[in-house]
């Protein structure tokens, strides 16, 4: 039975306080239908009636369908990151990272046509907030990384290459996937998956060999020691804030400790032709 509205507002029927409210259930209904869809068209028909709401109330709350679907959206992108933000850490930075790959190939293929709507539409000006908060968190994790010496790369440089390959093979995978559903050991095993996984870790990690066993600790590869040491405390620097030094010093160091972690391999920054070029 549908509900019997006040106005425009969508107020729920006599005795239904408990239910959700008709904005909560627009939403549901969207996200029901979408994953249902396979890919065909949802119309603003079949959402009010899962939701037992008239048009005007769905337009009273989003202003029309496209509306709704932004919703739909930010609320896939909080379950998106809630997801990646509870999974346990273990004591070694990149293993976490490599486990958060696999979760978020999961939940793309766990939902497809949310997860293109996610990512599949994105352009110009189109970068929404919860996949700057997603970056962040792998950013974190990366961090410990540089903390413990094992990073190559500036943690924000080395989380977004990450994130965008994790993306671009689940959307992959997404054009690819049979009907069968997969769990998520099966996907850590997919070839596709894992092999580009392991493939841009190794471009970020000063130590390549890590990626296949990420919990033995840092090694040096020929790396400069001072690249390595200089990503590490500039990641520490940048978590901790130390009053000990004021903003302009602070400012200063960490550019100075960005061209030491950006310098060629095998020149310190500085060296020129005329002096000490070799």
């Amino acid at each position: 039975m549908r509900e019997t509205e006040t106005g425009v507002a969508g107020d729920a029927p006599d005795g239904g306080s408990a239910q959700a409210s008709p904005r909560e259930r627009l939403i549901s209904a969207a996200m029901e239908l979408l994953a249902a869809s396979n890919g065909k068209p949802v119309s603003t028909r079949q959402i009010t009636d899962l939701a037992g709401v008239t048009a005007p109330t769905l337009y009273h709350h989003f202003g029309d369908k496209d509306g709704l679907m932004e919703a739909v959206v930010a609320r896939g992108f909080e379950e998106f990151v809630q997801r990646e933000g509870t999974v346990e850490r273990s004591a070694s930075p990149l293993l976490d990272v490599q486990r958060l790959w696999d979760i978020h190939v999961h939940f793309g293929l766990s939902h497809a046509q949310l997860y293109m709507l996610m990512f599949g539409n994105t352009g110009p000006g189109r970068r929404p907030v919860l996949v700057e908060e997603a970056e962040h968190l792998l950013e974190r994790e990366l961090g410990r990384a540089a903390a413990a010496g094992q990073l190559a790369a500036p943690p924000a440089q080395a989380a977004r290459a990450i994130l965008a390959a994790n993306i671009g093979v689940t959307l992959m995978l997404l054009a690819d996937q049979s009907d069968q559903p997969l769990t998520s050991d099966d996907i850590a095993a997919l070839p596709l998956s894992a092999q580009t996984r392991d493939a841009v870790l190794r471009s970020v990690v000063s130590d390549p060999s890590l990626v296949d066993d990420p919990e033995r600790g840092a090694i040096s590869t020929g790396q400069p020691s001072y690249v390595a040491a200089a990503i590490a405390l500039n990641a520490t620097l940048e978590s901790s804030h130390p009053e000990q030094l004021s903003g302009t010093e602070m400012r200063l160091f960490l550019e100075w400790l960005h061209r030491l972690s950006s310098a060629p391999e095998g020149k310190t920054p500085g060296q020129n032709g005329a002096n000490g070029e070799s």
